[in-house]
């Protein structure tokens, strides 16, 4: 009998040192997440603080989070990208088109989740895109409703002649927005002009002729845009020209009114998907890119105010910074 217990008792002890005291055969994995940022404006940040509070509140301190912000560069892009690919971290956030774009050519076998992209199958130039990118690429969009977005300038501006939809050449998805705003806006009876600049450097020179030449302008989702957001208010506010803006952050500084969405919420979605495939092993080739869900027409009370615009009851004011 003694030697029995003797027996049983090392056996116990062995088990004990394999399972720890809690009988768990494994110890919660730590994760590495690497941020790229393509660059600095308020839904980028919105998107990705939500990203992040998402996993934070799955995983806790066993997530680990490594964020860099391009600046708007290219060339900065590829090396914050190549460091994470470098690093080995375990998933890649690419927030913004151009990350998502550079993210995809530096790895096959990282996960990507992109946010903050509009159209995934024009950003990576897929044929007959069907929802899922498949490979190492999934994540969410920030696409609104474009046929929406245009109907908001005929129930704003119904006696307007001609718009001018001013955009960023570089970025795929603001020409894919562009091209389809465009046959919106023209089936609604309006005549349409693109006024596409390259980069930064020639977005004064490009607005201003779209702003001597129209009744109205029409922005999209596009981060160029977005960041030089001052200067296009800095030449439509003075000649008293509109711009319906496909994004609320753009919306608040040069914009009269856009159709919402919220990209704190976008970022959240995110990271609900890389807890999914980072806790629970799902294959993110076979996840579909997700879109946002709720939309709001949504004003800028104090730009309406100055042009003498009229909004209908069912837009929303901005909340001003």
């Amino acid at each position: 009998m003694k030697k029995r217990m003797a027996v049983l008792l090392a056996a116990a002890g062995m088990l004990t040192g394999i399972f720890g005291l809690t009988g768990n055969a494994e110890e919660e994995e730590d994760f590495t997440v690497g941020i790229c940022q393509f660059v600095q404006h308020q839904a980028l940040d919105s998107a990705a603080q939500g990203f992040k509070d998402a996993l934070t509140e799955a995983l806790g301190e066993r997530v680990t989070f490594v964020e860099e912000n391009a600046q708007g560069d290219y060339a900065t892009c590829t090396t914050v990208v190549n460091s994470l690919v470098a690093k080995e971290v375990d998933l890649i956030l690419a927030n913004a088109t151009a990350s998502l774009q550079t993210a995809a050519t530096a790895t096959t076998d990282i996960p990507i989740l992109g946010t903050s992209v509009t159209e995934y199958g024009a950003a990576l130039q897929l044929e007959n895109f069907d929802g899922t990118v498949g490979g190492n690429i999934s994540g969410t969009s920030d696409l609104a409703p474009l046929a929406e977005q245009a109907a908001m300038v005929k129930e704003l501006f119904p006696d307007a002649q001609k718009v001018g939809l001013v955009y960023c050449s570089a970025e795929p998805n603001s020409q894919y927005q562009i091209d389809v705003v465009q046959e919106e806006l023209k089936a609604l009876g309006y005549a349409c002009e693109a006024y596409a600049f390259s980069d930064s450097n020639d977005i004064f020179s490009v607005t201003s002729n779209a702003a001597a030449e129209c009744n109205v302008l029409y922005v999209p989702t596009d981060n160029t845009v977005a960041s030089n957001a001052e200067l296009i208010a800095n030449i439509c506010v003075p000649e008293g020209i509109p711009v319906i803006a496909g994004e609320e952050s753009t919306c608040k500084v040069c914009g009269v009114a856009t159709l919402s969405i919220d990209y704190y919420e976008l970022g959240y979605l995110t990271g609900e998907m890389a807890v999914r495939i980072l806790e629970d092993g799902e294959e993110i080739s076979e996840m579909p890119v997700a879109y946002a869900e709720d939309f709001t027409k949504r004003y800028n009370k104090t730009l309406c105010e100055k042009l003498g615009i009229e909004v209908p009851e069912d837009y929303v004011p901005l909340e001003e910074e």
